[in-house]
């Protein structure tokens, strides 16, 4: 296959900065007294002023960096763009096995590559940009928020009051207190992105979603990776049977992995950093070109005077707040990564739509995690929504769970992607569905009908009467339903569990 030349991009930085930072922008005057001021303009700040503005609240809109947060700029929106480049990069190799030729060449143009994580950056920002929401009405101020009383605050010399407010700052990564990390020089989930060339070594401190969704997609693209996690499996809120899938994929695609093992030093050996390891006291060393540390975030409360405020926080798990996102100040709501365990966008959007309803409507909507679906990106995706097992152990919860393998699944075996399980919890005795966690090529697609089943109720019963297209993998979600349905039918009839139709 003859290699074409990288196709051009346009210089996109100029125009993602008219969307999220314009060079040229000049603060409003304040209006009086707005009915919402939100702090932080990432997706659940973003989510809470355009909800606010489009019923007629005044709102203010306070950001000190760019608008669309974290998710945006150094999250979701790049990273799934690098990790659809190492899944089109790394079928390539398994062409074979589809009965297609195999690429004469096949070489990585990494810069071309990040190019396209920033031109689609660009694209994302215009729906959020400060040109569309200046013209819903809403008032920008770009600079540091600190709070001055329990109904002001100042962005930097400028007085903002407000009836309402609502605190959205985010999250920043959590850096370990590692011995020499600081000299020897690391990036993060904030600063990944900004590479010019793919190392060809890099080393992975951290096995949560974040940490595997690049470690895996570095290692397609070309790097070496070894990965190192302090805990005996990935993924730690995951079930085991998901994180040892997973572990296989990346061993699979030739990542080194370390896990039980911590990170005790580290240290420049020229132009090499050097990670220091102990496992079970047997001492080892990573070299690498880059360090990239995912070890989890922390809240962004620091700056923010949130004491002059009256607003209860902790350093590490953010605001307080109770089920209607309430603040210990019943004027200040809180929503997003700044006060949720569940650190996703669509947490930080449904959390921000229900503080600035109860806000500013009277509502009593209450947040609930069990109904918000997650996914770790990697290959195969791993999705989950409601009760674990081990949750529902520790609530002596009893629960039965079906379990729908995906080599079982037609479409899975014609699209070569049978690593995989659906697997659903219900309430022993019922047919109320209490979580599920599904293992598959686009988990994050199939967790959504479980998240609509859930949310509005429908048992098992009902479930497995509901038509799906053929073939497609979420029948792996009927197949669980329709084996309920079985065992139903087998009680009925008085035979053994288990024992064939």
């Amino acid at each position: 296959m003859q290699r074409t030349a990288p196709r051009k991009r346009p210089a996109d930085e100029a125009r993602y900065l008219r969307r999220v930072r314009p060079q040229d922008w000049r603060d409003p005057e304040p209006k009086g007294i707005y009915d919402l001021v939100v702090v932080g303009a990432g997706s659940a700040g973003l989510s809470a002023a355009e909800w606010a503005a489009r019923r007629g609240f005044s709102v203010a809109l306070v950001e000190r960096a760019h608008l669309g947060g974290n998710s945006l700029n150094a999250g979701s929106v790049p990273s799934k763009a690098i990790i659809r480049t190492a899944q089109i990069y790394g079928i390539m190799h398994d062409a074979d096995e589809f009965g297609a030729p195999m690429p004469v060449e096949s070489a990585l143009d990494f810069g071309d590559a990040m190019a396209r994580m920033r031109s689609i950056r660009t694209r994302v920002a215009v729906y959020h940009s400060a040109h569309d929401l200046t013209a819903l009405g809403i008032d920008i101020f770009f600079g540091a928020a600190r709070f001055t009383s329990a109904d002001a605050l100042f962005v930097d010399d400028t007085r903002l009051r407000f009836r309402k407010a609502l605190v959205a700052t985010g999250a920043r990564p959590r850096i370990p207190d590692i011995p020499g990390l600081d000299e020897t020089g690391y990036r993060t989930s904030s600063t990944i992105f900004d590479m010019t060339a793919l190392p060809q070594r890099l080393a992975v401190v951290g096995g949560g979603p974040l940490g595997c969704e690049l470690a895996q997609a570095f290692c397609r693209l070309g790097a070496h990776v070894t990965i190192v996690q302090n805990d005996p499996k990935f993924l730690p809120r995951e079930e085991r049977d998901a994180a040892e899938i997973l572990s296989w994929s990346m061993a699979r695609d030739g990542m080194e992995i370390r896990l039980n093992t911590a990170v005790v030093g580290a240290r420049r050996d020229g132009d090499v950093k050097v990670l220091e390891t102990l496992n079970n006291e047997m001492k080892g060393e990573i070299a690498a070109d880059e360090i990239l540390v995912c070890t989890g975030r922390l809240p962004n409360v620091d700056e923010l005077d949130l004491d002059a405020a009256g607003v209860a926080f902790s350093p590490l798990r953010g605001i307080k707040v109770d089920e209607f996102m309430c603040s210990s100040n019943p004027d200040i709501y809180a929503a997003g990564d700044v006060c949720l365990s569940l650190k996703f966008t669509n947490a930080a959007q449904s959390s921000a739509r229900i503080a600035v309803e109860n806000a500013l409507a009277q509502g009593r909507l209450r947040h609930d995690n069990s109904v918000i679906p997650w996914c770790t990106f990697c290959d195969p995706e791993i999705a989950h929504i409601g009760l674990q097992v081990w949750e529902a152990r520790t609530q002596s919860i009893p629960i039965k769970s079906y379990t729908v393998m995906l080599s079982d699944v037609d479409r899975a075996i014609t699209d070569g992607q049978e690593t995989g399980f659906v697997k659903i919890h219900i309430a022993e005795g019922s047919d109320r569905i209490l979580g599920a966690t599904i293992v598959a090529s686009r988990a994050s697609e199939l967790i959504n009908e479980m998240a609509v089943i859930m949310s509005t109720g429908i048992g098992m019963e009902a479930l497995a009467k509901v038509v799906h297209t053929y073939p497609a993998q979420s029948g792996a979600i009927m197949l669980a339903a329709q084996a309920y349905r079985r065992d139903v039918d087998r009680v009925a009839r008085g035979s053994p569990e288990g024992e064939p139709a």
